[in-house]
């Protein structure tokens, strides 16, 4: 079993629900883990559909939960989106943009392709220092609350028996096919540098 303890990122467009779920188990967990999004600003559900509420990275969560209080408290306690913003100031200040983030990591997981696809590519185009691996992993899951649950429970499987493996290079093709059979999904994996 390995002496250290796995360096985890989790990676959604906007770093409000599905990474932030998981960062608040793999925390409880006991996993070093940062949460990050992959887009250019923080979409929360607004009146309409194709009318989101838009926030800076820079904006608290806090800051936003008392602009959507202003706005429309019961709406926003409705459909759950107070919740989440007080979970989220229970983990940190504000969301993170994963490109603007230089910590090295072992695993980077992903929460849908798009957000993978950006990852890898934000990877690729920076310059390697180190030639450190860092695996990125998709698990796909629905930008729901139930689905951010359950995606953040495989993730942490996933992390437990990264953490396990003898030799993480060795273990996670391994890790990764048996988890599909497990769970009937199926994981996009990458090897990255730094």
């Amino acid at each position: 079993m390995p002496s250290y303890l796995l360096s985890v990122a989790v990676v959604c467009m906007s770093n409000m629900n599905r990474s932030m779920e998981a960062h608040r188990i793999l925390r409880r967990k006991g996993f070093r883990v940062r949460s990050f999004g992959a887009g250019s600003r923080v979409r929360l559900p607004g009146r309409a559909r194709n009318l989101p509420v838009v926030y800076d990275f820079s904006t608290t969560y806090e800051e936003m939960r008392k602009d959507l209080v202003r706005k429309d408290r019961q709406r926003y306690n409705s459909n759950g989106i107070l919740h989440i913003l007080g979970r989220n100031e229970r983990i940190k200040p504000r969301p993170e943009r994963f490109q603007e983030c230089r910590d090295r990591f072992d695993v980077i997981f992903t929460c849908e392709e798009s957000v993978y696809d950006r990852v890898v590519e934000e990877l690729w185009v920076r310059e390697q220092e180190t030639f450190q691996p860092v695996h990125v992993i998709n698990v796909d899951m629905a930008d729901n609350a139930e689905d951010a649950t359950l995606g953040s429970l495989i993730i942490c499987e996933l992390c437990e028996r990264l953490q396990q493996a003898d030799n993480l290079e060795d273990s996670v093709v391994e890790v990764l096919l048996a988890a599909e059979r497990k769970t009937g999904k199926s994981f996009l994996h990458t090897v990255c540098f730094y």
